[in-house]
């Protein structure tokens, strides 16, 4: 969207307008700051940032944008590669400072901003002895995961992060600021749930809360690439044993300071250190080559994957799915294919491949239509997050990092029943699938309440696009 006329926005009059937010403009103290994302390649110079601390304001910033024809963009966690939480030229609305989260414990409920990162739910959840399902890395948006799904490391017991939404805020297009759930505006609320991106401005959202208990036991295992087969055994059969306990995630990566290539199995047990290592020991007895597992709190656990998810450098990610068992073949065809990358690539060592080894029983217990939520069914994440520094090298990682995805879609097909689309829309930081990739049967219904609720296509930067 361009703007409607080359006069100069008139800023004056947009600050006057909001109520305790702040409006940014490329000359203004902090306006640097604002832009910067996780994905170095997914910064982008808004012509205004409109710092919001209320719904009100959001409100008057999205009316805003649409009387000068400015693109608008929203800023969580600012995890997106595809550049979905910036703008250039646009309006960006910065959820930044609204980071409060508030539990009622009474009725186990956590109600956290829309700009929270996951970090603030847990810290604050666990003050009363609560958790939800959250992002497995602690400085991820709660805005971001939460509408388009959410997998954690609690989603064996509970299900998505979106199954545990019982209510949420909602500023549209047209500036009304809804509440949404299951008895109020349920048909936003099930549009939302899956597709709120595409929807409108969420500025907050109601958790419900579960009772969990300390201490739990997670923590890293690595493995030469020999390990291989017995490691992915042992992981296709956790999946189909465990009762909600138990979670692992297996990846392919290159850790410093040898950049060898190493299986980086980080693991997750809901109870005590002997408990988990009973239940983890044919893997111990595989002999890993670094162990950094410990007993932990739960509100520690979703950093366990902060290593290999630091901020900085130039990224991309695509995700796919896999069946159990995945195939042996399969498994060692990645381990090559990355192996011959980062030789290829040298810049991009510290890209890693991570298969999420989260039961699905929850998951799958609620209907496909329930909400626009489409990725129901026995089949499995795997993310390839692609990582480096140089701005020359940007085609070759999202060429690569497009076709591995391809690559496991296409086995994905040779296996999968007709559970779900197969494919996770938070993972699809290469912008290259559309709403009917993302939404599968639900697609039709979601369209009709896009037409509805953003009939200007305003939000256009959520997974999956819509043409209309």
């Amino acid at each position: 969207m361009e703007p409607s006329s080359t006069q100069p926005l008139p800023i004056t009059k947009l600050r006057a307008a909001l109520k305790g937010s702040f409006a940014l403009t490329p000359d203004s103290e902090g306006y640097e700051a604002s832009l910067h994302r996780w994905s170095e390649a997914a910064e982008k110079r808004a012509a205004v940032v409109v710092q919001a601390r209320s719904a009100e304001d959001v409100s008057t910033a999205l009316l805003f944008a649409q009387e000068h024809g400015l693109e608008v963009a929203v800023l969580g966690g600012g995890h997106s590669t595809s550049g979905s939480s910036s703008t250039e030229g646009g309006l960006l609305i910065d959820l930044t400072k609204m980071r409060q989260v508030t539990v009622n414990p009474s009725a186990k409920t956590i109600k956290a901003q829309g700009g929270a990162i996951w970090e603030d739910v847990d810290l604050a959840a666990a003050q009363y002895g609560l958790a939800t399902v959250g992002g497995t890395v602690n400085h991820t948006g709660v805005g971001g995961l939460t509408l388009g799904g959410g997998y954690g490391w609690l989603s064996g017991k509970y299900g998505p992060t979106i199954d545990n939404l019982v209510e949420a805020e909602i500023v549209l297009a047209d500036g009304q600021i809804m509440t949404t759930s299951e008895k109020e505006n349920p048909d936003l609320f099930w549009a939302i749930r899956g597709a709120g991106q595409s929807f409108g401005v969420a500025t907050s959202f109601t958790f419900r809360g579960y009772e969990q208990k300390n201490p739990v036991w997670g923590g890293l295992l690595a493995f030469d690439t020999s390990a291989l087969d017995k490691v992915v055994d042992f992981a296709n059969e956790l999946v189909e044993t465990t009762k909600g306990q138990s979670a692992m995630v297996v990846g392919i990566g290159a850790p410093a300071p040898t950049h060898e290539v190493r299986l980086l199995t980080v693991l997750f047990y809901d109870g005590n250190e002997e408990e988990a290592r009973a239940y983890y020991d044919a893997l111990f007895k595989l002999g890993p080559v670094v162990d950094r597992t410990s007993e932990t709190t739960y509100k520690q656990v979703n950093s366990m994957l902060n290593g290999v998810s630091t901020h900085g450098d130039r990224k991309t990610q695509k995700g796919s799915a896999f069946t159990v068992p995945l195939p042996p073949a399969l498994a060692q065809t990645l381990v090559q294919d990355y192996a011959k990358f980062i030789n290829e690539v040298p810049d991009a060592k510290k890209t890693i491949i991570l298969m999420e080894y989260f039961s699905q029983k929850m998951v799958t217990k609620v209907a496909q239509t329930a909400m626009s939520f489409a990725n129901r069914g026995s089949h499995y994440n795997i993310l390839f997050s692609t990582r480096w520094t140089g701005a020359q090298n940007d085609a070759i990682c999202r060429e690569w990092t497009r076709n591995m995805g391809r690559k496991v879609t296409n086995e994905l097909t040779k296996t999968k029943n007709n559970e779900g689309v197969g494919e996770y829309g938070n993972y699809d930081g290469v912008s290259s699938s559309s709403a009917q990739d993302i939404f599968g049967v639900n697609y039709e219904r979601v369209l009709e309440l896009k037409k509805m609720y953003d009939p200007k296509n305003i939000f256009a930067k959520g997974a999956g696009k819509f043409s209309f």
